[in-house]
């Protein structure tokens, strides 16, 4: 992919210190690491490397990346290698797609409390998922699945929400043979939606009596019982959306699809249009019009915000594990999985088995695979900088 004309970074450039410096009464230690690792990604600032060709010799000298996982240009490879790894994971079936997503009063909250909200929004639909699972009237049977953590819709705007990718079925509860759906749907997304309702108000109303929650600026009046009962209540008065897609492709499939959710954030520098006069120009999906594509033109400090929205806290995790593929069960729940698919004789053809992933980069000039050869300190760049 050809490298884009505008990045992030020119539009934190363009925002200005006066930006900067006003951010600072809100951006925490965890923002200006994001902020500076973004502006010196891929800059002298990091040093570099250089490269060889292990067929023609060919040498190419680059700056280094910063490896932040919000950085827009630090996660191709971190996406390719997760991939990878999941290939061996893929059962021989069908799989469903299941999104859980918080109410828009809900935002503010979780805004200022990522790790509570986030952890509950994990925890509490993996539950619902489960619970409905093992149901004898709808599967009668154990799952495992992944989810992803997004926070952002296409506007850049906060929208808590995560992806729960499932196999199309199950291990029935002796683990004598593997379980499929008996209707059309997996799973009945309206009982789901009203499940993870109760679920999530009343584990809010748990970490708000354990006191693990805050209530910075205007959230302020929340921490009287009575203003956050009431925030609870609106909160109900809008349906929660649970959405499943029709199940999808077998596991190849399965490893196109997961590559448009795993490991993105809340812009690409290819969805960048334009800076000009302190604005700038994105394209985003209208999912009210048939995703239609369309333009939106922010100022610069207001989409340097909204990016900065996005932002997780340091160590947390999100992508996670649940049910039989969880990580202690994950490695014997895989074998006894396939074992029943085959038995079953429903099992899809198996993807092929991938080696250790080394490079992603080859040669421009014959192909070959690119070998790093010498490392450059900072200093070392500006004396020998990499081609324009």
């Amino acid at each position: 992919m050809d490298r884009p004309p505008l990045e992030v970074a020119d539009v934190i450039r363009a925002a200005g210190p006066e930006f900067l410096e006003r951010a600072r009464m809100c951006f925490d230690r965890q923002h200006w690491k994001t902020l500076n690792a973004i502006l010196r990604c891929r800059t002298a600032a990091l040093g570099g490397h250089v490269d060889a060709c292990s067929r023609c010799g060919h040498r190419v000298l680059s700056y280094n990346s910063c490896r932040n996982r919000h950085c827009p240009k630090c996660q191709g490879n971190a996406r390719h290698r997760w991939l990878a790894a999941r290939r061996a994971e893929l059962l021989p079936t069908r799989y469903v797609h299941v999104v859980f997503t918080l109410p828009h009063e809900l935002a503010p909250l979780a805004l200022a409390n990522k790790t509570t909200i986030y952890t509950l929004l994990f925890r509490l639909s993996a539950e619902t998922l489960l619970e409905f699972a093992r149901d004898p009237r709808l599967l009668g049977a154990e799952i495992g699945f992944f989810s992803v953590l997004h926070t952002w819709n296409q506007k850049l705007e906060h929208h808590p929400h995560v992806h729960c990718v499932v196999p199309e079925g199950g291990i029935a509860p002796d683990s004598s043979r593997w379980v499929r759906p008996r209707y059309d749907f997996f799973l009945p997304v309206k009982a789901l939606a009203k499940a993870f309702r109760g679920k999530f108000l009343d584990g809010l109303r748990e970490a708000f009596a354990a006191g693990r929650l805050r209530f910075p600026g205007q959230l302020k009046s929340l921490q009287a019982p009575r203003a956050f009962g009431t925030l609870l209540q609106q909160s109900c008065r809008h349906k929660w959306v649970v959405y499943a897609k029709r199940p999808f492709g077998g596991p190849e499939h399965v490893l196109q699809y997961l590559g448009n959710y795993t490991h993105r954030i809340a812009i690409s520098n290819h969805r960048l249009l334009s800076l000009e006069d302190g604005t700038v120009s994105f394209r985003w999906r209208d999912s009210a019009h048939r995703n239609k594509q369309k333009v939106m033109t922010l100022r610069a400090e207001e989409f340097v915000r909204r990016f900065f929205l996005h932002v997780l806290p340091p160590g947390f995790v999100r992508i996670r594990h649940f049910g039989i593929f969880s990580n202690r069960l994950r490695k014997v729940a895989l074998e006894l999985c396939r074992n029943l698919l085959e038995e079953s004789g429903a099992s899809l053809t198996a993807p092929a088995t991938v080696g250790p992933v080394t490079s992603f980069w080859l040669c421009p000039d014959c192909g070959g695979e690119m070998v790093l050869v010498e490392r450059l300190t900072p200093a070392q760049t500006y004396v020998r900088p990499p081609p324009a």
